[in-house]
């Protein structure tokens, strides 16, 4: 995995621009990449505030070996300090929230890689659960979803852009009694979408549907809120500070859970 360092005059240029919201200079000394496409790689941080803590995010570009071809490795912790930090209601009636406490909830690693020539992506995508996750009559302490997706970016249409998504991933799930094993596999098919509304604001809203394809009973039955297959929803409006420096909302949802419960954040993201 590609490790990210960070000196120290580049954190405090980082600090600084998230706290004031200003502008770094010599934002024009190099070619920034546009940080509202879905498939632009660059070297990044970010730190979100969500309502179950601190999300962490670094990110680094790397040299494929082709001119026509850019990639990047991207990190990320979510859920630090969820019951100290976070604005869940632990006491709710529904109990979606059962659960939040202070350790990490999840990290996330994805590789990413775009063809020039075509706006063709392909992402490697690893979601490790630290939750505990009963899946039918079975309890799992961590479970790990692993996908490989492919994104293709279609023509842009006035101020709308789509980026249809198709992928098929594996569930790696620990249990406490006979270790790891793999209770199935699934199929994610769905869209990334951005609307310009100026120069400096943008929409996104990334559908996704989910359903299991093949394992245990118990996986194919119940792994998505106790049902084989789960739609799912995520909206962002962004606003972009400086050329380097961005400010977004997030809000994700799904079938099951309705806008008001789901998962939200505020996220500040820095361009290197």
């Amino acid at each position: 995995m590609t490790s990210f360092k960070l000196n120290s005059k580049k954190a405090s240029a980082l600090m600084l621009s998230v706290i004031a919201g200003t502008a770094l200079a010599n934002d024009d000394a190099e070619e920034l990449q546009d940080m509202s496409d879905p498939l632009a790689v660059y070297t990044q941080a970010g730190i979100g505030y969500t309502d179950k803590g601190i999300n962490i995010k670094v990110g680094q570009s790397y040299d494929t070996g082709s001119d026509t071809t850019m990639a990047m490795n991207v990190m990320e912790l979510k859920g630090v300090g969820g019951d100290a930090l976070g604005f869940r209601d632990q006491d709710d009636s529904n109990n979606l929230y059962k659960g939040v406490d202070d350790s990490i909830d999840s990290v996330r690693f994805r590789n990413f890689k775009v063809d020039l020539t075509n706006g063709r992506g392909s992402q490697l995508d690893v979601v490790y659960s630290f939750d505990d996750r009963m899946i039918g009559d079975e309890m799992y302490t961590e479970t790990v979803d692993v996908s490989y997706s492919l994104i293709q970016a279609l023509p842009k249409w006035g101020p709308v852009q789509f980026y249809p998504l198709a992928g098929l991933g594996a569930t790696l799930a620990n249990q406490e009694e006979d270790g790891y094993e793999i209770p199935g596999t699934f199929a994610v098919v769905g869209m990334y979408s951005k609307l310009d509304i100026t120069d400096k604001i943008w929409l996104n809203y990334n559908p996704m549907w989910l359903s299991t394809l093949s394992g245990s009973e118990d996986y194919k039955d119940n792994y998505y809120a106790n049902d084989s297959s789960i739609l799912t929803h995520e909206f962002a409006v962004s606003y972009q500070l400086s050329k380097r420096t961005n400010i977004r909302y997030f809000a994700n949802w799904n079938e099951e859970v309705d806008f008001a419960d789901g998962d939200h954040r505020i996220e500040f993201n820095y361009q290197f």
